[in-house]
């Protein structure tokens, strides 16, 4: 039998043996449209061209992208008017084609591998706060039980490797189950979600600033729930992150 010592040595060998063999018989493809590419996780021209990636200037706490530069800590109309209970939010990209597509992939199409492309383009993201700790927004148990996994919840696992924080996928609970948001108004979406969220029995994260990690923000909605269940139960500061948000209509 093959010691554990010589095992280990022999990987490296087999992986610069059988690596190209591999990349023949199953090249890698672009997670975007299937296309073939040079690398694992790269996206082909045609669909990283055609993505909105995401960042400053934008507004301190929503993210929303600004047309210039209007200082430190500016926000949007929206988040003066009405301060969402989140204290940042970011995501990696727009919404559009190549976002929806990777999102649905690894949501639905069981490409579990995405989360890890994933959580490298949102680490570019993650805020310099102290005491952070990752939680992923929660399934109800019966669509984690028929889905099989929570894509935000392994999104969260691969960023706390790349990061060095730690990740606590059973701080937040979704007590009750709630319709698909999908269609609904903003309005009707926080309605479906209020009181959705609360803190674990047993999870103390006084003083701790919060990760947290969704797949798509749409509307808002379920985080700005999430978010109020961890401040009540003690958190300092939320901070979403995602890997990609619908933008308002006009939003430049």
């Amino acid at each position: 039998m093959m010691s554990l010592a010589l095992l280990h040595k022999s990987v490296p060998l087999l992986k610069t043996t059988l690596g190209p063999l591999v990349d023949y018989a199953l090249p890698p493809r672009c997670p975007g449209c299937g296309e073939i590419v040079a690398a694992d996780d790269a996206f082909c021209l045609a669909c990283w061209s055609g993505m909105r990636f995401l960042g400053a200037p934008c507004c301190a706490r929503c993210g929303l992208p600004f047309d210039y530069d209007r200082g430190d800590g500016a926000e949007c109309g929206a988040c003066l008017a009405d301060p969402p209970p989140y204290d940042s939010a970011r995501a990696v990209l727009a919404y559009g084609d190549v976002a929806r597509t990777v999102a649905l992939r690894l949501k639905y199409g069981r490409r579990i591998g995405l989360a890890r492309l994933i959580a490298r383009q949102m680490a570019r993201q993650v805020p310099a706060v102290r005491d952070a700790v990752i939680v992923p927004v929660p399934l109800h148990r019966w669509r984690l039980w028929w889905r099989g996994f929570n894509q935000s919840a392994l999104i969260a696992r691969h960023l706390a490797r790349l990061t060095g924080l730690p990740v606590d996928n059973h701080a937040l609970l979704r007590t009750r189950r709630t319709r698909p948001l999908r269609g609904m108004s903003p309005k009707t979406r926080a309605k479906a979600v209020r009181g959705a969220f609360a803190l674990a029995p047993g999870h103390m994260l006084k003083g701790r600033a919060v990760l947290l990690i969704d797949d798509v923000q749409t509307s808002g909605a379920t985080a700005a729930a999430c978010a109020r269940a961890l401040k009540r139960g003690g958190a300092a500061s939320v901070h979403l992150l995602c890997w990609a948000r619908v933008l308002p209509d006009g939003a430049d």
